[in-house]
């Protein structure tokens, strides 16, 4: 009888241990408060489910400017991502800072065992990328990158029904809005996300990424053979130092993909077009299109967003941490595919300097 009324006892302990694991919400650190999509994670610190561990961010005018807005304790705030990450030692680290950072985000993250998220893209070059990599590998964390694109519920139907469409021919995929000064980004922002250094180029990189990531994606991780690319200045009042329009040709052995970023859109959009042998998808924010080569009409339905924790990229880092989630290499956020998503930006800009086809190593 004690036996059972141990082992009942101990079973309940660990249920109850178990629960408040999962109850507790992911503590986040923030590398950087530079990226106007900061707000995204901010807007979300009073919601339960996660929290915010530390900020680390040199700008202090900046910081407490957010830390105001979000009614967020000073205490919080860090001149050095080395300092936050030893005295809050939070479960991951979120870097919203410019795209030549990130590298260093790793460098300190990755040793001290601590996970990390970054906004699109990954890296701002190869060399980049690839040390993240090792660094990745060398100590076992978790790496992820993410878009907004990742969160549509149009694009997961769309993956979803590849099949019925028959062998992919053609991608094209739009991405991008009428130009960071036109719709108002910060000062922040806009300093390091129109220089060629710290973004590592300008609508190529901002835009251009969403494509290449989703066209690795529904290739299921294939790197295409070569990449073909057209850059230009259309306003370079503005845009000086960097390209506002790109348009990259991607070329798979039986299948080609058309990103087309853009500085210069009449409105912001994130949409894109899936062509098999038997018909056609068209994915917006919000729905799908489809006509089958049968078929004379077009059908559009609306799509709802997907199911947590894939609706959302903080409660999806927080079920991969918790081994609630696995990343596969094919997946949007994943290591993988995104270090084909930088080689095939760092490709699109050798081509459009030379003005010829760059093939991608194997």
């Amino acid at each position: 009888m004690q036996i059972r009324l141990f082992l009942l006892t101990l079973f309940f302990s660990l249920a109850i241990s178990g629960f408040d694991q999962q109850a507790k919400p992911l503590r986040i650190g923030i590398a950087g408060l530079t990226h106007d999509h900061v707000n995204g994670l901010l807007a979300r610190t009073h919601d339960g489910d996660i929290e915010i561990a530390g900020i680390a961010e040199s700008n202090r005018e900046l910081a407490e400017r957010y830390l105001k807005k979000y009614n967020l304790p000073l205490t919080l705030l860090f001149s050095s991502l080395e300092e936050m990450l030893d005295k809050c030692k939070p479960d991951a680290v979120c870097a919203f800072n410019s795209i030549d950072e990130h590298l260093e985000v790793v460098k300190a993250c990755a040793p001290r065992k601590i996970n990390v998220m970054v906004e699109k893209p990954l890296a701002v070059s190869v060399n980049h990328a690839r040390q993240m990599q090792a660094l990745v590998k060398k100590y076992g964390i978790q790496l992820l990158t993410n878009y907004e694109t990742t969160w549509y519920g149009s694009n997961h139907k769309a993956f979803e029904m590849l099949d019925s469409i028959g062998d992919i021919r053609k991608i094209v995929v739009h991405d991008g809005h009428q130009g960071p000064k036109e719709i108002g980004v910060s000062k922040e922002f806009f300093d390091w996300l129109t220089d060629p250094v710290k973004n590592g180029g300008g609508a190529v990189i901002d835009f251009g990424c969403y494509g290449a990531n989703l066209l690795t994606w529904l290739m299921k991780g294939e790197k295409p053979i070569s990449v073909f690319a057209v850059m230009q200045q259309i306003k370079p009042e503005i845009y000086p130092k960097v390209d506002d329009e790109a348009t990259i040709i991607v070329t798979y052995p039986k299948s080609q993909g058309i990103i087309q970023a853009s500085w210069n859109w009449p409105f912001g959009r994130k949409d894109m077009e899936i062509y098999g042998q038997h018909g056609y998808m068209i994915a917006d924010r919000n729905g799908l299109k489809i006509r089958s080569s049968s078929e004379k009409k077009e059908e559009y339905n609306a799509v709802p967003s997907p199911k947590p924790p894939y609706n959302d990229p903080f409660a999806y880092l927080a079920a991969v941490i918790r081994g609630e989630v696995t990343v596969k290499p094919t997946d949007l956020s994943s290591l993988q595919n995104n270090m084909i998503v930088v080689e095939i930006l760092e490709a699109a800009k050798k081509s459009a300097k030379s003005g010829k086809k760059v093939y991608l190593k194997k």
